[in-house]
């Protein structure tokens, strides 16, 4: 029997359409320097977790149920006494999405995620770093479908980062606005 391969629809999209467009767009030589997404990376800073260790515990949950892929706490490296913080102690969760998870994450958030920002009017073209990854900011954990408004105790935010091959902010622009990232205009 035949293992049948299951592509994201996004994925898919991204080699039939966009692979094309964007080697006639910037003239490539070659299938292999079309600029691809590498990673996707979601951070969270848990600054009041130095009053309330459960805090950490329910970020993990609700980024685990978010992504669909564990989540890990990250630890503070300093001690730094106006804060109230020791080293070692859990102040943030993050999650680092490839392959399937990653195109299946980028698709609900393009789609589904995206959409629900009250007042929408696109995402910032201005949170490049010069090196092709584009990071967004989300203010509110409420506008994932996965979360369950009665259960949330805090409102917290996320760093969407996703990382890319490009080699300049102009190729993964047309990359991310290929895969239907919703930029102001």
């Amino acid at each position: 029997m035949a293992d049948v391969i299951i592509k994201s629809r996004l994925k898919q999209r991204y080699n039939d359409e966009l692979v094309p467009k964007l080697i006639e767009q910037f003239n490539y030589s070659t299938i292999m320097q079309v600029p691809i997404i590498k990673k996707v990376c979601i951070n969270q800073g848990v600054g009041a977790a130095t009053q309330d260790k459960k805090l950490v515990d329910t970020a993990v949950k609700e980024l685990t149920m978010i992504t669909g892929q564990k989540a890990v706490p990250t630890y503070a490296k300093k001690s730094v006494s106006n804060f109230k913080l020791r080293e070692g102690m859990p102040i943030g969760v993050r999650v680092t999405l490839r392959g399937k998870m990653m195109w299946e994450f980028l698709d609900r958030l393009v789609t589904v995620t995206l959409p629900r920002v009250r007042d929408f009017r696109g995402i910032s073209n201005k949170s490049f770093d010069g090196r092709g990854n584009y990071t967004l900011g989300i203010t509110e954990q409420i506008i994932f479908p996965e979360i369950n408004l009665d259960k949330i105790n805090k409102i917290n935010g996320y760093d969407i980062t996703f990382v890319t091959s490009a080699n300049t902010d102009n190729e993964a622009f047309a990359l991310l606005k290929g895969l239907g990232m919703p930029f102001k205009k």
